[in-house]
């Protein structure tokens, strides 16, 4: 009996790249053309109280293509990269079923980590583990508690910046529930690579033109009511270490709700948080394969809108795509 090649598995489009750098017009242009269906990959898209905040694709967008995992979770219940992996699969296997062409969009590394490398089983640290991170967190900011897991886990800490509050709390809480550090754990994938076939575009524009146009999303986002989708989240009463409530420009606006700065100052921390976040995205991309150098394009420019990118000409762009670029259209 034949050994089934990786070559017959079928094939994924992932389109990847650091926030505002045109990613989702890119990926509709290309779904519209080939018959795709985008498949979320970024964490925060996922919460439902989030659209304007998050810039979500519109329902005009939505109703263009098929579009999966976008504002599927409450903003109470946070996802992980477990969980999207599940989801993530389902989505491809239901989109392929159709004859659609699975097309993951997003810029959170490791969700598509999950899907080419595989991913570590790590054991529920358990709600004890979980509130003495909070708490200790709260106690002593994130750089002490950074100081003292690397004191116990220097692998773990040695992999975090000391100010990601988030990360050092999800390792500190894991390394207390479990007894083993998260770098042990994540050291042996237990979850293989999907069988999948993937194909990568990843889009890598100047820093100088993700500064601007992060300003102008930024200012659009509140014209668009970001500031009254805050107001609403807050209202919830939620904990402020969700991922939800740590959203770019979620901490800004709120702090500006409180009366603790001004929208203007508020918009400004959030354009620079996100500044920062983009060239974190980079490097990540930069140095981690998302699929074969073969399989991989890189665009250096960013895609202003669905419209421009088939006048573009990026060479051999036209031959990597894996569809007929004459397939029908959805939702026309």
């Amino acid at each position: 009996m034949a050994v089934p090649s990786p070559r017959d598995n079928p094939l994924a489009l992932i389109v990847a790249s650091p926030t505002c750098s045109g990613k989702s017009a890119l990926a509709l242009a290309i779904a519209r053309r080939c018959g795709g269906t985008i498949i979320n990959a970024d964490a925060m898209q996922t919460y439902r109280e989030l659209r304007v905040i998050t810039a979500r694709p519109t329902a005009a967008e939505e109703a263009a293509v098929p579009h999966a995992l976008y504002g599927v979770r409450a903003a109470e219940n946070p996802g992980n990269a477990a969980w999207w992996r599940g989801a993530a699969l389902l989505a491809m296997q239901e989109a392929q079923s159709r004859g659609s062409l699975p097309i993951l969009c997003g810029g959170t590394g490791l969700y598509f980590s999950t899907l080419t490398h595989g991913l570590a089983h790590i054991p529920d640290p358990g709600p004890e583990a979980r509130t003495e991170a909070r708490a200790r967190l709260a106690d002593i900011g994130p750089e002490a508690l950074h100081a003292e897991l690397s004191r116990l886990d220097p692998a773990s800490a040695a992999r975090l910046r000391p100010t990601d509050s988030q990360r050092v709390a999800r390792a500190w809480e894991v390394l207390r529930g479990t007894g083993r550090g998260l770098a042990e754990w994540q050291s042996a994938p237990a979850l293989p690579p999907a069988p999948w076939r993937f194909r990568a575009i990843r889009l890598d524009p100047p820093r100088a033109e993700l500064r601007a146009a992060i300003a102008l999303r930024f200012a659009a986002m509140l014209r668009d009511g970001a500031l009254g989708e805050v107001r609403a989240l807050v209202s919830l009463g939620l904990d402020p270490a969700l991922p939800a409530m740590r959203a770019h420009g979620v901490p800004e606006l709120a702090a500006h709700l409180r009366g603790e700065l001004t929208l203007a100052e508020a918009a400004t921390r959030a354009e620079q948080v996100t500044a920062q976040y983009t060239k974190r995205q980079a490097t990540w991309f930069r140095h981690h394969m998302l699929a074969p150098i073969s399989d991989t394009r890189v665009i250096i420019a960013r895609i202003t809108s669905d419209k421009q990118f088939p006048e573009r000409n990026i060479p051999g762009l036209e031959n990597f795509l894996p569809l007929p670029v004459d397939a029908p259209q959805h939702g026309t």
